[in-house]
C-alpha cells in the first residue's frame, strides 16, 4: 500500500437477502493504487460486495469507507468511484467522444476541456481518432476500451470492474487483460475487479480475495493463493489440485491431514527407475491422455483407486496419446505437498 489510509475499508459488512447472508461480517482493506481482484463462483458474494462499495446496495450492517470517509449511506453519485459493467452500457445515439465525455458534461466541465480530456482518455486506451464513430461501428474489444475511457476520464479514486471481459472471445480477452493492467499502472487508480475466472485474477492482480459463501476464504498475492492454498475449496477452485483427504494422506503419504499437490509438480517415470531422496513415488496406470496444445493432461489411476491429474508441457512433437494403459510411477517432492485446513463442518 502506498498510503496509511486505505482506498477502501470494509468493516463488519453484512448483506442479507431474506434468510440468505450474501455477505457475512466482512472485514477488508484495499490499498491506494492496488489492482485488487474478488474471485469466486456464482453466489459467493463478490458481486454483492462490489455493489455495496458502489452504493447500488445498502448493507444490512457494517460500514464502507472511501479514503477514510464513511460513505455507507451515500448515494452512488456521491461516491468518488466509477463502475464498468460487462455489457459496457454505451449510449448508442452518441458518438464515442460524446460517450467518453458524458460524465464530464454531467459534472459541468466546459465543452473545450471536455473534448480535450475525452480525447486524452481515448488515446490512453489506444483509440485516438475513433471519437467520431458510433458504438455500433466498433468491435467488442473497442467498445470495452471506450467504456474504460468513459469510466477513467472523470479520474475516480476507485474504479470498480464487474466481470468486464466476460463477453469477449478468448484471444481478445487475453489481449484486454494485458491492456487493462497497463492502463491501471499508468493511471495509478485503485482497481477492484470482480471475476469468476481464476486465470484472469492470477494474471491481473496485486492481491486476490477468494470468496466462498459470503466470506473471504483466503486473501493474498497470486503466488500465495496458487502455491499455498489455505483450504480444499481454494486449492480446487484456483487452478487444479490433487487433494488427499486424511485417510488417503495417511495411507499413501504418511501424513495425517488433508494435503494437495498441483498437477505440474508431478512427473511420470518408469517403474524401474529409482526415486530421488525426499520424493514420493506412487505406482499407477495411465487411464486417459488429453492434449491441450501447449501441454498434455494425463490421468493416472493409482493402486487403491485414487486418480491423479498430471500436467506435462509439450516440449516436443511426440504424441502422448498412445500411453493409455502404461504402468508408471507418479513422483513429486514431499516439500511440494501443501497442508490444507480441514473443511468446516
Amino acid at each position: 500500500m502506498t498510503s496509511a489510509t486505505p482506498a477502501i475499508r470494509l468493516t463488519g459488512l453484512t448483506k442479507t437477502f431474506g434468510s440468505v447472508n450474501a455477505v457475512d461480517q466482512l472485514d477488508l482493506e484495499i490499498g491506494e493504487g492496488e489492482f485488487f481482484s474478488m474471485l469466486g463462483p456464482s453466489g459467493s458474494g463478490k458481486t454483492t460486495v462490489l455493489r455495496l462499495i458502489a452504493g447500488f446496495e445498502l448493507p444490512t450492517s457494517g460500514t464502507v469507507e472511501l479514503q477514510g470517509v464513511d460513505v455507507t449511506h451515500r448515494a452512488p453519485f456521491d461516491r468518488d468511484v466509477n463502475t464498468v459493467f460487462q455489457d459496457y452500457a454505451l449510449f448508442p445515439h452518441m458518438t464515442v467522444l460524446e460517450n467518453v465525455a458524458y460524465g464530464l458534461r454531467v459534472r459541468g466541465v466546459g465543452r473545450a476541456e471536455r473534448a480535450e480530456r475525452a480525447e486524452a482518455a481515448l488515446a490512453s486506451v489506444a483509440l485516438a481518432g475513433f471519437g467520431g464513430r458510433k458504438p455500433s461501428q466498433l468491435s467488442g474489444g473497442q467498445r470495452q476500451r471506450v467504456a474504460l475511457a468513459r469510466a477513467t476520464v472523470v479520474q475516480p479514486k476507485v474504479l470498480l470492474l464487474d466481470e468486464p471481459l466476460g463477453a469477449l472471445d478468448l484471444k481478445l480477452r487475453e489481449q484486454m487483460q494485458v491492456e487493462l493492467k497497463e492502463l491501471q499502472r499508468s493511471l495509478g487508480i485503485t482497481f477492484i475487479f470482480v471475476t469468476h475466472d481464476q486465470e484472469e485474477a492470477l494474471t491481473l492482480s496485486d492481491r486476490i480475495a477468494v470468496f466462498n459463501h459470503g466470506h473471504i476464504e483466503q486473501l493474498g498475492t497470486p503466488t500465495e493463493i496458487y502455491e499455498a492454498p489455505s483450504s480444499p475449496f481454494v486449492a480446487s477452485f484456483v487452478g487444479t489440485s490433487n487433494i488427499f483427504d486424511p485417510s488417503e494422506a495417511e495411507r499413501m503419504l504418511g501424513r495425517t491431514s488433508t494435503v494437495s499437490i498441483r498437477p505440474e509438480k508431478i512427473a511420470l517415470h518408469t517403474p524401474a527407475s529409482k526415486p530421488a531422496a525426499g520424493t514420493v513415488s506412487l505406482p499407477g496406470t495411465i487411464s486417459e491422455v488429453i492434449y491441450l496444445g501447449t501441454s498434455t493432461r494425463i490421468l493416472v489411476e493409482l493402486e487403491g483407486g485414487k486418480r491423479l491429474t498430471v500436467l506435462e508441457q509439450n516440449a516436443s512433437s511426440r504424441s502422448a496419446l498412445d500411453r493409455r494403459g502404461e504402468m508408471v510411477h507418479a513422483r513429486f517432492a514431499s516439500a511440494d505437498l501443501v497442508a490444507l485446513e480441514p473443511v468446516a463442518a
